[in-house]
């Protein structure tokens, strides 16, 4: 599998392409439209994208690729809060471009996608339906976990002490990598080490 990690030019989120045939792929966290012609620069079809969360520098991204047909997937209790008020009043009233969600996940699930397997791991706290995805020795925390740092829960539907509750259940999951939303790339056994926010 080849991942390929796309930083975010002006206000937007980290996003993630993972190919197992170098010819289909998955987008974790389409943050821009022009994430559908990072894909096509390598020769992808995005075929899904998954949502950690539905913050908008996670998902502008997600109208591009749905009007090309991609499925777009994210966690049952996040999917109510996409196209809330909440969550446009956080970005100033934004207009969010229109796609719908395929299929919802849920805590613990595994799917198969464009011949990637690929665990559910339900993380509320930055929002109330968070989601992490485990993916071969790789986590994509969304805004969940960063190096040295966590999400902040002061958005709507934010919960701290869940927060707290969801990186300890990331630090169980043995030594993986951490491919956060935002900033580099870290390990599950860094964090547990040096993370400030919440101790192992």
């Amino acid at each position: 599998m080849q991942i390929y990690k796309i930083y975010p030019v002006g206000f937007a989120a980290n996003s993630y392409i993972l190919t197992a045939d170098e010819s289909t792929c998955v987008v974790i966290d389409p943050a821009q439209p022009r994430i559908l012609q990072e894909c096509r620069k390598r020769g992808l079809t995005a075929r899904y994208a998954l949502l950690t969360h539905c913050h908008y520098d996670h998902i502008g991204g997600c109208g591009a690729l749905f009007k090309e047909g991609c499925k777009v997937l994210c966690s049952a209790d996040e999917r109510q809060y996409i196209f809330s008020e909440d969550n446009r009043a956080i970005f100033h009233g934004i207009d969010i471009p229109h796609f719908e969600i395929y299929k919802t996940l849920a805590d613990g699930e595994h799917i198969d996608l464009a011949g990637i397997g690929i665990d559910c791991i339900s993380t509320p706290g930055h929002t109330c339906g968070g989601m992490c995805y485990a993916v071969g020795g790789n986590i994509f925390s969304g805004d969940t976990l960063f190096y040295e740092s966590v999400g902040r829960t002061d958005f709507p539907t934010g919960s701290y002490p869940a927060l707290v509750s969801s990186v300890k259940k990331l630090y169980s999951l043995g030594d993986a990598a951490v491919c956060p939303g935002h900033g580099e790339d870290t390990t599950l056994a860094h964090e547990r080490s040096f993370n400030p926010y919440v101790k192992y």
